[in-house]
């Protein structure tokens, strides 16, 4: 898929979180609510997602066969050069993605708190609610559920409807657009990952980044210092919650 001309209608974000009437005028078109779930949905700093992170390593290491720092290795080249650690393992390995995604995903949720102020935010959002993810349906069912939320979304879009092509590649967008008949033009996605709103941005969508505290990426590394965001992203934020209650149904 290749991205159409950026959208230029909105205004760069500043470094600190966006309050007030401006702010609500600028989500006021805003019919389809896109969420990113790991590190987006939940705070970053339980620190669930290291769970998964390690598990991927472990699993690399045994069924190719290797040390693990050397799979470690291999999994953060494979996550920086192909989206995710996976879609590098069915391309260069031909790895099967079940097993690996059962294994991965197979993680203690008791660090996860309830999130009541959340679901209140979310349920007071107009319109539909999406759970974009390069996991699972059965991981962001897990997770979204465990906090509380579950039952406000409207539709999951995961990696497998995807064809196992992750974010930030445009056929996963085209995909995520035609299965839930997504209008880009009055959607807004949240996401933790910089990169992950580039095609959001060149598609017409209201793109927020949530600062995850858990850094995975040098994306991430380097948006803690923005001292100016890049124009993709048109509001940030280090709290999901407290972002949403300055959202206010038009």
């Amino acid at each position: 898929m290749k991205p159409p001309a950026p959208h230029s209608e909105q205004q760069p974000a500043s470094i600190s979180d966006d309050s007030g009437k401006e702010h609500q005028k600028r989500f006021a078109h805003v019919d389809t609510w896109v969420f990113d779930l790991d590190n987006t949905l939940y705070p970053s700093e339980c620190n669930l997602f290291a769970q998964v992170d390690q598990r991927m390593g472990a699993f690399i290491a045994k069924h190719l066969g290797m040390p693990e720092p050397y799979a470690r290795h291999l999994q953060k080249e494979y996550y920086r050069q192909f989206g995710t650690t996976l879609a590098g393992l069915m391309r260069i390995h031909k790895m099967d993605p079940h097993a690996f995604l059962d294994y991965v995903h197979d993680i203690d949720l008791s660090v996860l708190p309830a999130a009541p102020e959340l679901r209140t935010s979310i349920e007071g959002l107009p319109g539909r609610k999406l759970i974009f993810t390069n996991g699972t349906v059965a991981h962001a069912e897990r997770v979204a559920e465990k906090i509380g939320i579950l039952d406000l979304f409207d539709g999951i879009c995961d990696i497998v409807a995807c064809d196992y092509q992750p974010k930030p590649g445009g056929d996963a967008y085209d995909t995520f657009v035609k299965r839930h008949g997504v209008t880009s033009s009055s959607a807004a996605m949240f996401e933790d990952m910089p990169q992950n709103l580039e095609i959001p941005h060149a598609l017409g969508m209201t793109t927020v980044l949530i600062r995850s505290t858990y850094i995975d990426h040098p994306a991430q590394a380097k948006a803690r210092n923005w001292a100016t965001p890049p124009a993709h992203i048109h509001h940030l934020a280090d709290d999901l919650t407290a972002f949403l209650t300055t959202i206010k149904p038009a």
